[in-house]
């Protein structure tokens, strides 16, 4: 089975973090959107990791990077009114596309996304 990641799941697993001993089990099966990715960088580099150590970081996980199509904007476009309510960012709704597109289940560490109502598999990691 193949599971979309976001990126809190993604922190949760590279800080240790309650439910990411999950993600990292399962970093095999799992893909991450491109902007996922970006945003995963960013926040480490937030946390005062050079941008050299955060992709030798994340490239040990080996997740399936998947390219952010033209289907994938449309879709964000789409979930921004059923979304707004709960503040989902941009790399949320980026998350969510490649879900819709892949069919996969979602793995989050976000609470908030247990009150979507979307046709989505999404599997909270703690």
């Amino acid at each position: 089975m193949t599971y979309v990641v976001d990126t809190s799941a993604v922190l949760a697993a590279l800080l240790n973090e309650p439910g990411g001993a999950d993600v990292f089990e399962l970093r095999y099966e799992c893909e991450l959107s491109v902007v996922n990715l970006a945003e995963t960088y960013t926040k480490l580099v937030e946390q005062g990791v050079s941008v050299l150590a955060a992709e030798q970081t994340l490239a040990r996980f080996q997740f399936r990077i998947r390219d952010f199509s033209s289907e994938h904007a449309l879709k964000v476009a789409e979930l921004r009114p059923l979304t707004r309510h709960l503040g989902l960012s941009f790399g949320d709704r980026a998350c969510l596309a490649l879900g819709f597109s892949s069919g996969s289940p979602i793995l989050t560490a976000d609470k908030d996304w247990s009150r979507l109502d979307l046709d989505l598999d999404i599997r909270q990691i703690r």
